[in-house]
């Protein structure tokens, strides 16, 4: 018996068939990728705080930007409270991986600072307190973080950070710098990490501003220059109102060419003082 060979048009017509196949599946991994993407958008900004503790003397402000081609949202967060002694707490992190996950273990890290920080000593405490929690939830993440204290008596901001960005400082007389100050491991990494704290007397009005890489770190652009042209911005608008800063210094982000997502957190003093650490 001899086999009969498809025609032409049978060809076409299998052919046409196995790609309208394939367009479909296509289109349903896109519509979920989409959906996540959508999700975690949406858990990152509801699990961003709706506004930041201020005093007379100190005024905050925040901004966010998810990142460029809507793949690599979730990772990084800001908050700030106040604590019952009166002092205020402010963080900014950025949590290694991204999508879904990376924010819920980002609110799980907010969550873990704001309880430990009632009963540590100092923000480096904190940081290790919550470093051990997160492990003990045998998490496979890992977050860069930088914690501060601000003292409304002393003027005395106090900080510490896990394996963040530095910190970029500049007062109304001129004078600005990036606070190289020593640091410990990201948290979630290895148990009983020490976190040295560094302590600035704000008597100089000013500002102080923490960031996340993706301000100052692009796929070409190093992180060094990031944050020298971050340092000009912050030098330029010591005086300036803080949410206005907060969006002069993203605006440092759009020449980097960030792809990943990006946060900044201000906090403008009025008091009179010179940075000390």
């Amino acid at each position: 018996m001899t086999q009969r060979r498809p025609s032409e048009s049978e060809s076409a017509d299998d052919l046409l068939t196995r790609l309208g196949r394939l367009a479909a599946q296509a289109r349903a991994g896109a519509e979920l990728q989409h959906a996540r993407v959508e999700l975690a958008e949406a858990l990152q900004r509801e699990m961003l705080p709706a506004s930041l503790p201020a005093l007379p003397g100190l005024s905050t402000a925040a901004c966010y930007a998810p990142a460029r081609n809507g793949l690599d949202i979730g990772g990084d967060w800001y908050d700030g409270f106040p604590s019952a002694d009166g002092t205020l707490g402010f963080s900014i992190g950025d949590v290694q991986g991204h999508d879904v996950e990376a924010a819920a273990f980002m609110g799980q890290i907010r969550i873990a600072l704001r309880a430990v920080a009632a009963f540590a000593t100092d923000p480096g405490e904190a940081l290790g307190q919550a470093n051990d929690l997160l492990l003990s939830m045998h998490r496979d993440l890992f977050a860069t973080c930088s914690f501060l204290r601000f003292d409304p008596e002393t003027r005395v901001l106090e900080s510490a950070r896990a394996g963040h960005v530095p910190a970029i400082w500049a007062t109304v007389d001129g004078r600005f710098g990036i606070c190289e100050d020593a640091g410990g491991l990201p948290l979630g990494m290895l148990p009983a990490t020490g976190y040295p704290v560094t302590r600035h007397r704000l008597t100089t009005p000013g500002a102080f501003v923490l960031v996340t890489d993706g301000v100052v770190e692009g796929p070409s652009f190093p992180i060094e220059a990031g944050l020298e042209c971050v340092a000009r911005v912050v030098a330029a608008g010591a005086g300036a109102d803080a949410a206005e800063l907060a969006a002069e210094v993203m605006k440092v982000a759009d020449c980097t060419g960030h792809q990943d997502d990006a946060a900044v957190l201000v906090l403008r003093h009025d008091a009179p003082s010179v940075l000390a650490g």
